[in-house]
């Protein structure tokens, strides 16, 4: 369809086509620094709310509730914007220029993922979502919203039902183009747009990012429990991290790519511009100590603009000491002592489990005997019984 009548006017005048609202939908996208842009209809996922169904009865959500809460209106675009005519996915490409999981090697850094690594792409995405959804509606007068992973809206499945890519085996979006590395967002609109083909699965017999994962998080391939996964246990969890599952754990402070970085189709992905989502140099391998450091303060400060400040000190801290436990250097050990008196019962917890595994029992015995004395907090000194009688 034409963009404005006086364009029609023109394109007839000259005996060519006018530009439609679709090829405007894409050089408005590209020129807001979309990597990709597609269209779905609002009914193209009618598999999802079965699925979504399956995942919280078998309660793979864990403690995000709101996922259970919102599965609805997660389910159907059309029951959260019932007046939606078309769905536009869009894509923006995030791929590093180096391994991700070269950072595993080093015990004495810690794995950020790399998704987190420069400003909150909730913020770049949404603003530059913004910026396309505006001049549609105000070239076409169709109503638009526009959401970015915060909202009941299931991305990825209506990516896929885009043609932007399919979900692999470890649920995420794959994309011929740009392999595991996409940030997602969708523009709902009233506007009737002609929708693109779905992408075909092309995982095949490959099981690489099923085998990688550190906590088996994998029941079956394209199921994901996250009370197991990595990212779900250092970010959306907020007590302690079950035991069995942080040896496991490694170094990964914030999040986990081991499913993302090992999928073949990377191989056709190219590193993120440097203007729109390069990674933070000081964010690629912090050093352990010096986040050990980090006070409430120093914290907001250092992490500022990036997701990870969302989590807090406390619950972030407890993942460097998780790392820190796994990295079997006795040089933590004074910086572990002095944490036991935190004021946060989370840090106190995790610096007595590493302190376990980085002291002989007998040191670590005589640690606990002052400190395990005057604590009242019921977890914390849960570790300390674990640290003396099970050093695991």
């Amino acid at each position: 369809m034409p963009t404005s009548i006086s364009e029609k006017t023109e394109a007839d005048r000259r005996g060519r086509k006018a530009p439609s609202l679709r090829d405007f939908i894409g050089r408005e996208a590209a020129a807001a620094g979309f990597d990709v842009c597609r269209i779905a209809r609002p009914d193209a996922i009618k598999a999802a709310p079965e699925r979504l169904k399956l995942f919280v009865a078998d309660n793979f959500h864990g403690t995000m509730g709101w996922m259970a809460e919102t599965a609805e209106r997660r389910g159907d675009p059309e029951t959260l914007w019932p007046d939606v005519k078309s769905v536009i996915m869009l894509g923006m490409n995030y791929g590093p220029a180096f391994d991700p999981l070269a950072v595993l090697a080093e015990r004495d850094r810690g794995a950020i993922s790399v998704y987190a690594q420069n400003r909150d792409y909730h913020d770049v995405v949404k603003g530059r979502l913004k910026q396309v959804a505006g001049k549609l509606a105000a070239l076409s007068g169709a109503d638009v919203k526009v959401f970015v992973d915060t909202a009941p809206v299931m991305e990825k499945p209506l990516a896929a039902a885009a043609g932007l890519g399919w979900q692999g085996k470890h649920t995420n979006l794959v994309s011929r183009d740009f392999g595991s590395w996409l940030f997602l967002g969708s523009i709902f609109t009233t506007a009737v747009l002609e929708p693109d083909p779905p992408e075909t699965d092309r995982c095949g017999s490959c099981r690489a990012c099923l085998d990688i994962c550190p906590t088996k998080a994998f029941p079956e391939p394209y199921r994901l429990d996250a009370r197991r996964c990595i990212s779900y246990l250092t970010i959306e969890h907020k007590g302690p991290i079950p035991h069995e599952f942080r040896e496991a754990i490694g170094n990964h402070i914030y999040g986990c790519d081991d499913c993302l970085s090992v999928c073949p189709w990377n191989k056709f992905a190219r590193a993120a511009s440097e203007v729109k989502l390069a990674q933070r140099p000081e964010l690629r391998a912090p050093r352990l100590d010096e986040l050990l450091e980090l006070d409430d303060a120093a914290f907001r400060l250092f992490f500022s603009g990036s997701p990870v400040k969302r989590i807090g000190r406390d619950r972030f801290v407890r993942n460097v000491l998780i790392a820190v436990g796994n990295s079997g250097e006795g040089a933590f050990v004074p910086r572990c002592e002095s944490l036991l008196g935190d004021s946060s019962a989370l840090v106190r917890g995790a610096s007595i489990w590493a302190l376990s595994r980085l002291l002989t029992p007998q040191a670590f015995a005589e640690r606990a005997l002052p400190y395990r004395a005057k604590e009242t907090d019921p977890d914390v000194i849960a570790e300390w019984d674990a640290g003396m009688g099970n050093k695991g």
